[in-house]
């Protein structure tokens, strides 16, 4: 009999649901204290999870949520790069 292989779940900091790792983006605060966009998903630091899609985006900003996760504030810089990002997909 096969093994089944485990799909690794996350947490959306949008909407708060349980999905698959490869399904969201993951935002990540490095060592350095640099926050960008982990395209890998594989950078070492602080990461936080959320979904392709603007509504998750808004609710995680309006709420502050992806701050308290990164434990920083979100820069100007970040948000528009987030926003291109939600727009490709």
């Amino acid at each position: 009999m096969p093994k089944i292989k485990k799909i690794p779940q996350r947490m959306c900091v949008g909407c708060q649901q349980m999905k698959p790792k490869k399904l969201l983006i993951r935002v990540v605060r490095r060592p350095d204290e640099t926050i960008e966009i982990d395209s890998t998903g594989k950078r070492s630091g602080r990461g936080a999870y959320i979904c392709p899609d603007q509504d998750c985006l808004n609710k995680a900003l309006k709420g502050k949520r992806l701050e308290k996760a990164l434990q920083r504030a979100i820069t100007e810089e970040l948000l528009d790069t987030l926003k291109q990002r939600l727009g490709q997909n």
